[in-house]
């Protein structure tokens, strides 16, 4: 297999783990089935990944990237003063908390990740260190409201626990009210 046909393929795999990782939890994800999802034979996982543990670390990489692009999007055109509060809206949606396959592993795995291999944990924290530097960036010189860190652990708090209840005016009442909280904070 050619270089660039052997990177493309390993591309394949790591993106289908975040996306499935993100929708099913670890316990849940198989290596079979995401070798299938990615339209391969589960006998070539070794020939990308030392274990499941490797691919583990790379999906939760994969996904924490691809979750902080799409906040990124949702807040890149507007003005400086207006992205913290997009940036808000955005994580604390009802979209958000229905497909959690698309958005942030830290409200999908958080708990989880916690009980993962170091390997996991560390690309886990990479992602985290890079999602507070990001959303500092968003506050920029205004260093008034909420700092970085209660944004995002009140965000991440209230999607876990929208996501717990089975009563949907509860979880959307915890999401609204702690949207808010942190978009009230900053007037």
């Amino acid at each position: 297999m050619s270089s660039t046909k052997h990177e493309s393929t390993h591309r394949r795999i790591v993106e289908t783990a975040a996306r499935r990782l993100r929708e099913v939890g670890y316990a849940a994800l198989g290596v079979a089935s995401v070798m299938r999802d990615a339209g391969l034979t589960h006998g070539g996982f070794y020939a990308h990944f030392a274990s499941k543990d490797a691919l583990l670390a790379e999906a939760i990489a994969e996904a924490g990237r691809d979750g902080l692009e799409s906040l990124r999007r949702a807040v890149e055109d507007a003005p400086p003063d207006d992205r913290l509060a997009l940036l808000v809206d955005a994580y604390l949606s009802r979209l958000h908390q229905l497909h959690p396959e698309l958005g942030c592993p830290l409200a999908a795995l958080g708990t989880e990740t916690a009980r993962q291999d170091a390997s996991v944990r560390e690309a886990a924290t990479g992602r985290l260190r890079e999602l507070l530097g990001w959303i500092r960036g968003l506050r920029g010189a205004d260093r008034t409201g909420p700092s970085a860190e209660m944004v995002l652990s009140a965000a991440v708090g209230a999607m876990v626990l929208a996501r717990v209840s089975t009563d949907r005016a509860l979880g959307d009442a915890l999401r609204r009210q702690v949207r808010d909280e942190l978009k009230g904070s900053r007037r």
